[in-house]
C-alpha cells in the first residue's frame, strides 16, 4: 500500500529529528513525507532542508493551524498515494507502524480510515489513545487515555482516529472532503470521523500500529480549552443526527451545564475562562454550523441501529 505521510509543524524543531528519523526506519517506507510548516519562527525549515532532504517541505507564509496545514499537505500528496497518514510532529512511530496500518486496511476493506495506537512518549506502556469515542452526551475523547496498555482496549472497530496518527483512504477523502478548517486544531478529527461514519465508512483500530506521543508538547492546555468548549457544541450542531440529539437531549444539556459550572468554580484559572468563552463562541456559531449540517446529513446512509452501536454512553 502506498501511504503519504503529512506532518503539520509550528515551531517544532526540537521534536522533528525524532519524528523524521522514525519515518526513515519504517519497514514499509512511506511513499513520501510532506512537512507543512505553519510560518515557524524557529529552525524548523532549515533543519528539514539540511538534515532531511528527502522530506517535501511546504513553507506557508502564515499559520494555517492544524487543520489548514493538514489540508495543504493532503492536496499536495502524490496522486499515487492510496492513503494519507496525518502525524503530529511530537511523535515517534514504531518501525512497523505503517506496515501494520497497511495490513489493517487489507484485512478490513470496509474501513475508510484506521486509528493507530498512541502511547505516551515518556510512559511507553500507557495509552494516550486507542482510537476516539463519541458519547451520547455530546463529548468526544480518547479511548484508554492514561491507562495501562494491557490489551483491554484492543477492539476491531472504533468511532474515530485521533488526528495525531490517523490514516485515511484517499478515495474516502475524495468522497467526503478534507478537514473542516473552522475547527482549527480541536475536534477536526472528530468532525471528519462523524462525516465518514454517516457516509458508511468504518474506522478500524490497528492495535499493533504504535506511535509514541509527547502529549501537548506543541499545543493544547489553556489554548485548547477555548477550542474544546466551542467545538464540542459545533459538532452537535453540524454532525450529530437529530434522533441522537432528541433521545439524549437532557444528557447533552446537562453535560454542557456541568462543563460551564466547573469552569465557573475555577474562574480564576485561564483555562476555565477560556472554556466558558469557547462555549459562548460555540453557541454564537451554531447558525454557521447549521448551514453545513444539511450537506453532512444528506450524505448519511447508515441506520439508527448502526449509530447506536458506534456511540458510547
Amino acid at each position: 500500500m502506498l501511504i503519504s505521510v503529512v506532518i503539520p509543524n509550528w515551531n517544532g524543531a526540537p521534536h522533528l529529528p525524532v519524528c523524521l528519523n522514525a519515518l526513515r526506519r519504517q519497514t514499509l517506507p512511506p511513499l513520501e513525507v510532506i512537512l507543512v510548516d505553519n510560518a515557524s519562527q524557529d529552525e524548523s525549515r532549515r533543519l528539514v532542508a539540511e538534515s532531511f532532504p528527502e522530506v517535501k517541505l511546504l513553507a506557508l507564509p502564515e499559520n494555517r493551524r492544524f487543520a489548514g496545514a493538514c489540508n495543504v499537505g493532503i492536496r499536495a500528496a502524490s496522486p499515487s498515494a492510496q492513503a494519507i497518514a496525518l502525524l503530529n510532529n511530537d511523535t515517534e512511530a514504531d518501525p512497523r507502524w505503517l506496515a501494520h496500518v497497511a495490513r489493517c486496511f487489507h484485512d478490513h476493506p470496509d474501513a475508510g480510515f484506521v486509528a493507530s495506537k498512541l502511547r505516551l512518549f515518556d510512559r511507553r506502556d500507557h495509552l494516550h489513545s486507542a482510537g476516539d469515542f463519541y458519547s451520547v452526551r455530546g463529548v468526544p475523547g480518547n479511548r484508554g487515555v492514561w491507562q495501562l496498555d494491557d490489551g483491554r482496549f484492543d477492539v476491531e472497530y472504533v468511532f474515530g482516529a485521533c488526528g495525531a496518527a490517523a490514516v485515511y483512504r484517499r478515495d474516502m477523502l475524495d468522497a467526503i472532503g478534507l478537514l473542516d478548517e473552522r475547527f482549527e486544531f480541536s475536534c477536526e478529527d472528530v468532525d471528519l470521523a462523524w462525516r465518514a461514519q454517516l457516509a458508511g465508512y468504518k474506522c478500524a483500530f490497528a492495535h499493533d500500529a504504535i506511535v509514541y506521543h509527547k502529549v501537548s508538547a506543541t499545543g493544547g492546555g489553556v489554548i485548547n480549552s477555548y477550542y474544546d468548549g466551542r467545538n464540542f457544541i459545533w459538532l452537535l450542531a453540524k454532525d450529530v443526527p437529530g434522533e441522537v440529539i432528541r433521545a439524549h437531549f437532557g444528557a447533552i444539556v446537562s453535560e454542557q451545564l456541568r462543563i460551564a459550572w466547573s469552569a465557573l468554580r475555577a474562574w480564576r484559572g485561564q483555562a476555565a475562562r477560556n472554556r466558558l468563552k469557547g462555549q459562548l463562541a460555540g453557541l454564537l456559531g451554531i447558525p454557521r454550523m447549521l448551514c453545513a449540517r444539511r450537506k453532512v446529513q444528506q450524505t448519511r446512509i447508515v441506520s439508527s441501529a448502526v449509530l447506536r452501536a458506534i456511540l458510547t454512553a
